[in-house]
């Protein structure tokens, strides 16, 4: 898994998020979002504004018990001229609160995994930046580009939290669906040899539940391509088959490839 100081994924969500601010420009308030269908941009933006300022609040208060978490969210200006800087604002504040607490402060991790509260947010909320920004650009109709290191941390972090206890208490019918009998996925984002294994991505499907590790491996079915459009696949902004069409090349059994898609992406969220 890629890891980076917290101040290397503070600014890289200063840059994603200034990046989105810029895309949503270029789309109208009221547009509907293409990849999350009960949304309008304004409600995208609100999203993700208010989740940067919410986790801002609770690392800066260095929150760790879960009933102690901040229950207002920061109101999203009418003005859409106003977004950019609110967006900036929230993503700053987030990625300073982060550096000052360090990477070991006693913040709660939703995931309930080994990770530190710092550890689980910074990624977390770099990696939903990243993804909400292929939905500001599906809108606005404008390309999206992603570093192939941003890219693969984000599959990482996507790949922690629907294998984490804390994914298994809060969506048991995803868990379950993902328990197995020794089935596995390998995925290779080959379009950046620099990744090396941080570009591999070994999933097993157990009977107490999935793991995943960062190594190579023979498996049920294996997908290759650039790790913009693993991700993209993965979290269902675009379609299976959609992408292999394009960039990706699978093979093995694509119903099991499916099976994890359908049972792990957040549609909008």
């Amino acid at each position: 898994m890629i890891e980076l100081t917290l101040e290397r994924y503070g600014q890289a969500l200063m840059d994603q998020t200034a990046q989105f601010a810029e895309t949503v420009r270029h789309a109208a308030a009221d547009a509907p979002v293409p990849t999350c269908p009960e949304w309008t941009l304004s409600q995208l933006v609100e999203h993700v504004g208010q989740t940067q300022h919410w986790v801002a609040s609770i690392v800066e208060k260095r929150v760790s018990d879960p009933s102690q978490i901040p229950t207002s969210f920061a109101a999203l200006p009418a003005d859409q001229d106003a977004w950019p800087s609110w967006l900036a604002d929230g993503a700053s504040l987030l990625a300073a609160a982060c550096v000052d607490a360090g990477p070991d402060a006693p913040v709660w991790n939703p995931a309930g995994d080994a990770r530190s509260g710092t550890r689980f947010w910074l990624p977390r909320v770099l990696a939903e930046t990243i993804i909400h920004r292929a939905d500001a650009a599906a809108t606005a109709d404008v390309a999206y580009q992603l570093d192939a290191e941003l890219a693969a941390g984000a599959v990482s972090d996507h790949l922690a939290m629907m294998t984490s206890p804390g994914w298994a208490a809060q969506r048991p019918d995803s868990a379950e669906a993902l328990r197995g009998s020794g089935q596995t996925l390998y995925l290779h984002a080959d379009d950046e040899p620099s990744l090396g294994e941080a570009g591999r991505w070994f999933i097993e499907r157990g009977a107490e539940g999935a793991t995943w590790h960062q190594r190579p491996g023979v498996a049920d079915v294996t997908v290759r391509g650039p790790a913009t459009s693993l991700l993209l696949m993965l979290t269902r902004r675009r379609s299976i088959s959609a992408a292999l069409d394009d960039s990706l090349h699978a093979s093995g059994d694509l119903d099991l490839l499916t099976h994890w898609v359908d049972h792990t992406a957040h549609q909008a969220g």
